[in-house]
């Protein structure tokens, strides 16, 4: 699909394209033209665009499908009832409507619980799982709220009803570009100009936070239920990629799975494929190919 149905930033690797499911509309690219298929999921503040770095490098050797989550970038917004397990049933509809057989499925950030909502429930569309600095409800994900032991006040806000609405619509590129990006990224020069300017672009969207706020709202409330959806461990290959955030991953995962493989890359912030791609790139092309043997 042309790149002008969409008005947004795009790279000569990858087609656009639209897919109408579960009762909403999901914008998502695609690249490569052979090899196991791999599906990018984004978190937040970010889409798609995340993977920009990342998408030319893995579809040397892979299908690459890379979504926009609903309420986020150039999918339709979400409902203010929009939770994880929405999403985690648009991934899996995503996949068996791609009809490309089991994926490697590949998130990052808030997309954690989605992410494995998916990985747990539908293993057979999923042939691998790799989580990239991201955590999970009941396993200390939560814990990222608390404000009063180093937590992020932007969980609360954007938990909070009609709070994300009332101070971040109107301040998208102050947001971005002066907090969220900075405070989690080392490597300075990993967003140029052309990226804010997408993201911000994507997040002014009216109700573009509404995507984010089911997310987190979801991420403060439903640890009991992710424990219980964890009693009967992934069984696929997970690998666990951290970059500021340590061992809190691959600590995370290994509650949650019985093959857990962890990669720290070292020297970067929160936005491993924005600040670390052909490291990454790397990391995901031996980790795929070991699952592809098997």
């Amino acid at each position: 699909m042309d790149r002008s149905a969409f008005g947004g930033a795009t790279i000569p690797a990858v087609d656009h394209h639209r897919a109408g499911l579960n009762g909403t509309e999901l914008h998502y690219v695609t690249a490569g033209t052979s090899g196991s298929p791999v599906l990018l999921v984004h978190g937040f503040p970010e889409t798609w665009w995340v993977f920009h770095k990342l998408i030319p490098l893995l579809s040397e050797h892979h299908r690459v499908f890379a979504v926009d989550l609903r309420g986020f970038g150039d999918s339709a917004t979400a409902m203010p009832e929009h939770d994880s397990t929405t999403s985690a049933k648009d991934l899996s509809e995503l996949i068996a409507w791609l009809d490309v057989g089991p994926v490697h499925l590949t998130g990052q950030d808030i997309s954690g619980s989605s992410t494995f909502r998916v990985a747990a429930t539908h293993p057979e569309l999923v042939k691998s799982y790799t989580g990239i600095e991201t955590g999970l409800p009941g396993f200390g994900a939560e814990m990222l709220a608390d404000v009063t032991h180093g937590g992020a006040w932007h969980i609360g806000v954007l938990a909070a009803p009609d709070i994300p609405e009332m101070l971040l619509a109107g301040r998208e590129r102050a947001f971005l570009a002066d907090y969220a990006i900075p405070s989690l990224t080392v490597i300075r020069d990993a967003f140029t100009d052309t990226d804010v300017d997408e993201l911000v672009r994507s997040y002014a969207r009216p109700d573009a936070f509404a995507g984010a706020a089911g997310l987190y709202r979801s991420l403060v409330s439903e640890g009991k239920e992710l424990r219980q959806l964890a009693t009967r461990k992934l069984g696929m290959p997970v690998l666990a990629v951290a970059g500021r955030s340590g061992d809190f991953t691959p600590a995370t995962l290994r509650q949650v799975a019985t093959d857990v493989t962890a990669l720290r890359i070292e020297g970067i912030g929160h936005y491993v494929a924005m600040e670390a791609p052909e490291q990454l790139a790397a990391a995901l092309h031996s980790f795929y190919a070991e699952v592809d043997q098997e």
